[in-house]
């Protein structure tokens, strides 16, 4: 059985800024509205015979919505980065352009891209961590992270 939420209606969103480092198009700096779309696959059980209840689950991604919200989103495991400093501010260049941040206004986050298709990963595996040790029989969890309607990518964790 599947649970499925819709990131729209339920209100699972943020806006970032982010970059795609040498990307012909989207190597500078620009930002999107995300919204999050959640499935999660398992055998329902419990009290109440859920897979997993909802407002866990939105709860969850809400607040990894929350770290994201309002930040620029580097990806610290980028090979086309070159971090100075990541203290008070943020100090990196990529090629021959060189950027100074203020700290508090990004999230680094321990990917090599902040693309869509990183960025469900990266959901895909907090959630499923998250959901571990409360669902032991959880098949699969799938995001799909939106940099807007109809534009996005979908990461499934299935259980090893």
């Amino acid at each position: 059985m599947k649970i499925v939420i819709n990131g729209i209606h339920a209100n699972l969103r943020f806006a970032s800024a982010h970059m795609i480092p040498c990307h012909e198009f989207c190597g500078g700096i620009h930002g999107h509205s995300y919204h999050v779309d959640v499935t999660v696959e398992g055998e329902r059980g419990g009290e109440f015979g859920f897979v997993v209840d909802f407002k866990t689950v939105k709860g969850l991604v809400r607040e990894i919505c929350k770290e994201l919200d309002h930040k620029l989103l580097i990806p610290e495991k980028s090979k086309e980065i070159d971090f100075k400093s990541i203290d008070k501010s943020v100090e990196f260049s990529i090629r021959d352009k060189e950027y100074k941040i203020p700290r508090e206004d990004c999230c680094l986050l321990p990917l090599p891209s902040t693309s869509a298709e990183a960025m469900s990963e990266y959901f895909a595996e907090r959630l499923f961590q998250a959901l571990a040790p409360e669902k032991s029989d959880i098949k699969s969890v799938e995001i799909c992270v939106n940099e807007g309607i109809g534009q996005g990518a979908c990461f499934t964790k299935i259980t090893e």
